[in-house]
Order: structure tokens, then C-alpha cells, then sequence
């Protein structure tokens, strides 16, 4: 299995609403940072959106992941898998010779079935074989691990997986074991995203949070063990949810030792990274 480092590990950097940075954190960023960790893997989120990408800029990404050192395979993805959404990045995939499109079902005004889900995604399998591109639907809040899992075994075709990520089910109520013993067959990428669940000072509730990998409640020699033996699991990616500083400015910097501090952490468990 792979290591390698999201655009979502630098959620602020590229910028959330109402928080822009001057100089948006960008595809040349992320490339740099990976290389200066020694990782050839980036996953791209659907917060630095490949498909406003035009034509010229597709094709340099491309050449400066390629031609640098280390050579650094792309993964791409996205968010509302509607059919023509879901053709173009298959494009894109193919593009920039990326192996795993990572999609979040959902998107804004957009909820579609689970019935409307396998039958929009039995209709680009071939367009998934043809691209040798493997489809990682991403466990994000609405769908149960459950209803994921019947999903996948009625589209019945090792082009189409998870992407499971360590913290979103809890936005569906669900425990991270549970998750993992459901979807573990299916993963085709992780996104390790540590994280801490506290009881509010006045004990009515929890706050959620990220952690640097390591330093939260997510045991990723756990977790690799549970998904690794499975064998559909390739690649491991990074992502952090980093709570912001008070100044701006404070927080780009605190994401940036986040994912450092993760990466060094990680790293000895990937050794063939």
C-alpha cells in the first residue's frame, strides 16, 4: 500500500468560504510538498476542482508530475456524481494518467439513491475499463456503511470500490469498526484522517476534531491490518481537519506542521512509499 498526501491535508490553504487565502494553496503547491516528503502520490479534492481546469493547464500538470523527482502518480476526484460529472473525470483520469477517481456521492441540492447510484455507475463501467480507472466511492455522511456495501455488491465489478475515510461516518452515526468491518472488502483507498471526540465542559455533548495522525483515537496499524489482507487497497492517503487559529495566518501554518508531524508518523508504517 502507498503513501501519499491530500489537497484536503490543506483544507484552509486552498480556502473554504469566507476564508481565501491571498495565494490559494495549489496543484504546484501540493506536488512540491509531496516531493519535499519524499511521496510520489497526491489525491486531488474536489475543493481544488479539476474540471474548472482548462486544457493547457490539465496537460502541465501532467508534465511537471511526471518529469520532476520523484515521478508522482494522480489520483483525482470530485463531488455530485451525476452521469456527464462523472464521465468528465473519468476523462480527466485518463488525462493525467490517474489510476483511482475518488468521488463523494452527494452534492449540493443533489441526493440521489442508492437504486439511481448502481445504475448511473453500471453505465460507465465500460467507460471505467476502457480509462483504467478504478472508481472509489467515498463513505460522506448520508449513506450507512450498510447501504454502501449492498451498493457495491450489486454493481459486482472491481472497477468500483470505497474510498473509506477514517472520520466521515460519524456524521452518519456510525463507529469507525463497524465501518471497517462492512467496507474493508471493498476499499480501494483509505484517507487517514485522525481524530478526537471530547465531552464539552459542561457535559452536554461532544466536540469532534482533527489530530495529527498518531495523536488522535484512529489506530492505523489497526486499520491497515483490517483492510491489507483483502488485497483490493493500493493506496493510503493523507487528510487532516485542522481547527483554525485565530488569525488566519496562524492556521496555514499550523495545517502545514499538521501534515509534517502526520507524514512523520506515517511514514514508517508504508516503508515500500
Amino acid at each position: 500500500m502507498q503513501l501519499g498526501v491530500s489537497s484536503y491535508a490543506f483544507g484552509w490553504a486552498v480556502g473554504v468560504p469566507g476564508h481565501l487565502p491571498p495565494q490559494p494553496f495549489d496543484e504546484n503547491d501540493l506536488l512540491a510538498f509531496a516531493r519535499a516528503q519524499g511521496l510520489s502520490l497526491i489525491q486531488f479534492g474536489d475543493h481544488l476542482p479539476l474540471h474548472t481546469f482548462d486544457e493547457t493547464r490539465l496537460a502541465r500538470l501532467r508534465s511537471a508530475a511526471d518529469s520532476g523527482a520523484p515521478r508522482v502518480r494522480i489520483e483525482t476526484g470530485a463531488r455530485g456524481l451525476t452521469e456527464a460529472h462523472l464521465a468528465r473525470y473519468i476523462e480527466i483520469s485518463q488525462q493525467l494518467d490517474a489510476r483511482l477517481l475518488r468521488f463523494v456521492i452527494d452534492g449540493a441540492g443533489y441526493e440521489p439513491s442508492p437504486t439511481d447510484v448502481v445504475a448511473l455507475v453500471r453505465n460507465a463501467l465500460p467507460a471505467l475499463k476502457a480509462a483504467r480507472v478504478t472508481l472509489g466511492l467515498e463513505n460522506h455522511d448520508r449513506f450507512p456503511a450498510r447501504t454502501l456495501r449492498t451498493m457495491l455488491e450489486q454493481i459486482g465489478d472491481d472497477h468500483v470500490g470505497i474510498c473509506l475515510d477514517t472520520a466521515n461516518s460519524l456524521g452518519a452515526g456510525e463507529g469507525l469498526d463497524h465501518v471497517v468491518d462492512q467496507l474493508a472488502p471493498h476499499t480501494v483507498n483509505l484517507h487517514i484522517k485522525d481524530f478526537a471526540i471530547a465531552r464539552v465542559s459542561h457535559a452536554m455533548g461532544f466536540i469532534v476534531e482533527g489530530r495529527p495522525a498518531g495523536r488522535g483515537m484512529l489506530d492505523v496499524p489497526k486499520l491497515l491490518a483490517a483492510v491489507a489482507p483483502h488485497g483490493r487497497c493500493r493506496t493510503a492517503i493523507l487528510e487532516t481537519w485542522v481547527p483554525p487559529e485565530a488569525r488566519f495566518v496562524d492556521t496555514i501554518a499550523k495545517e502545514r506542521r499538521w501534515a509534517e508531524e502526520s507524514l512523520a508518523f506515517l511514514k514508517p508504517l508504508f516503508p515500500t512509499s
